[in-house]
């Protein structure tokens, strides 16, 4: 294989769109999280949605390329006030027909 082919397979994985849902704890509720996770999935391009859960945790399912998705928890740690003690997330199905990034529920 040579770099053209390693670089298209490299491009192509940087562009495959994936759905993640992702359990956030911390310190994360009543600090901005969930606006600023909103503002920086708009700047990347990611969708998805975010809200709060009653145990103090937060939860989302973000859309976007690999990148994107990473992008965005940059942008929120750089955020004051913040801290994430854990993150699961769980790779699930792309929702074709989401368009933008919202909070949701609770």
């Amino acid at each position: 294989m040579d770099e053209c082919e390693i670089g298209k397979l490299m491009s192509d994985y940087n562009e495959k769109i994936i759905r993640k849902a992702i359990t956030v704890n911390g310190f994360v509720q009543g600090v901005g999280f969930r606006y600023r996770t909103i503002h920086a999935a708009e700047l990347v391009g990611a969708t998805g949605w975010v809200r709060n859960n009653p145990d103090g945790s937060v939860s989302m399912e973000i859309q976007g390329t690999e990148e994107q998705i990473d992008k965005v928890f940059r942008m929120i740690e750089q955020g004051t006030y913040v801290s994430i003690d854990s993150i699961v997330a769980d790779i699930i199905p792309v929702r074709e027909d989401e368009r933008d990034f919202k909070v949701s529920g609770y």
